[in-house]
């Protein structure tokens, strides 16, 4: 298998050049497969995040390459970037981010509006995906009227939306109850099972880790062990 996302000494630094410049990530080198689930697990503070928002495409690194997809990151231009983030990879965060006054279905066509796809096409591949995380009695309620899990399967239809090869999840259970967040982790393992997405699930909790493929233990933002996960 190829890697589909390829990570070279990547270093991240914020506040360059002044007293209190700060190095976030020391030099990251990873490889993830296509089609694997890996998780990224380590404390508050251990960089995690700065981690996602450049593998997303979120944010750029001080130094390093990285390819996406056989894409160098380093050489693309902004909208080039957006272009990226919004076809290759879906985003699952804490906070759902839905649009508030927008209903289910509209949420998730949001990205294909952007991609330019036409309209019968977006509300037909919307009631698919709606059908699949088993929401569509639920189309037609706003963000306000569905439960915390209600709201994360609607989250991950959108991540669905342009059919991305990377499903990025940041914290995807962290405002959930153990039970609606077991619901929303065999969502993620549907998808990674029938749909053959590559998944990368970002959490600080060693349980839901241990049910991927590979796990990446980072602490002060450095790689300080990879293992293999129970692969549920």
């Amino acid at each position: 298998m190829s890697s589909i996302i390829k990570l070279d000494n990547i270093v991240k630094k914020f506040y360059i050049g002044q007293p209190n410049e700060l190095e976030i990530l020391h030099g990251i080198s990873l490889e993830v497969e296509e089609g694997e689930f890996v998780a990224i697990v380590g404390p508050s503070g251990s960089g995690k995040s700065t981690l996602m928002n450049i593998i997303g495409a979120l944010d750029r690194p001080t130094s390093g390459n990285y390819f996406l997809d056989g894409i160098n990151v380093e050489e693309a231009t902004d909208s080039e970037l957006s272009e990226i983030r919004n076809q290759k990879i879906g985003f699952v965060f804490q906070t759902y981010n839905l649009i508030a006054k927008t209903n289910a279905i509209k949420n998730i066509e949001l990205p294909m509006l952007y991609a330019g796809v036409d309209r019968i096409e977006r509300r037909k591949n919307a009631e698919r995906l709606l059908e699949l995380v088993e929401m569509s009695d639920r189309a037609k309620h706003l963000p306000e009227e569905l439960s915390g899990g209600q709201k994360q399967r609607v989250a991950i239809a959108r991540a669905m939306a342009n059919d991305p090869a990377i499903i990025l999840a940041d914290e995807p259970t962290g405002a959930l109850d153990s039970k609606t967040g077991r619901l929303v982790m065999d969502l993620f393992h549907k998808l990674h099972k029938e749909e053959h997405k590559t998944i990368v699930l970002i959490t600080h909790s060693n349980e839901l880790a241990e049910e991927t493929d590979r796990i990446i233990h980072i602490k002060d933002g450095t790689i300080v062990d990879i293992t293999k996960g129970g692969d549920k």
